[in-house]
């Protein structure tokens, strides 16, 4: 992922542009081509990402209280084909795709959110915003996306402390009691950073036993001056669109 300039961007009413790599409808599928290259060693990223809704939603929620910091859930329920020739690399499976969007940084108005989305037997995907402000005030949103295009809220179950990120980050997962005590089960890291982390759990919902995707977001981190300095370095900064 590289930050690029607003001169090597482009959007019409099919494609986004961003340097080298573009994201475009090919009827009901968003195909996402990458060339890119791996930061600092150089060498080539280059595939494409094919996804295929199960259904499109509209909805818009605002995540803070401003309302300058908004969340929009395109399609909770896909299916993503993944063909990458540097590195040689295939496979399919479920995905999920959505778009967040805002007026400010991130840091104005956030402290930290967890969130997590799960796909439920019936086809549909639960999805959970749990949202900490820097004002002191939460916000939860917990809503199930139907395959018939309807969207259905639910109380968020309790709050659940999992154990520290290796970079010492807190992170929450909300899950209901199996028996007595709510309980969450961490299944596997795949991202671990001083400031982010993205995991695999296993946790009861909506009276199932559900696999989550899962993201901690913890903003002091990320404002702090060592990640600032570090970012470009996992992140590079080209105001061009080249490599």
């Amino acid at each position: 992922m590289t930050e690029r300039a607003q001169n090597a961007i482009e959007r019409t009413a099919h494609q986004f542009t961003v340097g080298p790599s573009h994201l475009r409808w090919e009827n009901d599928c968003l195909t996402i081509q990458i060339d890119e290259r791996v930061p600092l060693l150089g060498n080539k990223v280059q595939g494409s990402i094919k996804v295929f809704p199960e259904q499109l939603f509209k909805q818009v929620v605002t995540l803070d209280d401003q309302g300058k910091h908004r969340w929009g859930p395109i399609a909770p329920s896909a299916r993503v084909e993944v063909s990458f020739t540097n590195p040689s690399l295939q496979w399919q499976g479920n995905a999920y795709f959505d778009s967040n969007e805002g007026d400010e940084a991130i840091s104005k108005p956030f402290s930290e959110w967890d969130w997590s989305r799960a796909h439920l037997k019936d086809g549909s995907t639960a999805v959970i915003y749990d949202v900490r402000q820097k004002n002191g005030l939460e916000r939860v949103i917990a809503s199930k996306f139907n395959l018939d295009g309807s969207i259905e809220s639910f109380s968020p179950p309790e709050r659940v402390l999992l154990r520290k990120t290796g970079w010492g980050i807190h992170r929450n997962m909300r899950s209901e009691a199996d028996g007595n005590t709510p309980t969450v089960s961490l299944l596997n890291t795949f991202e671990d950073t001083p400031f982010y982390a993205r995991s695999m759990l296993k946790s009861k919902l909506l009276g199932e036993d559900v696999i989550s995707m899962h993201e901690t977001l913890n903003v002091k981190r990320l404002e702090s001056k060592i990640v600032q300095f570090m970012l470009p370095w996992r992140m590079p900064r080209n105001p061009t669109r080249l490599f």
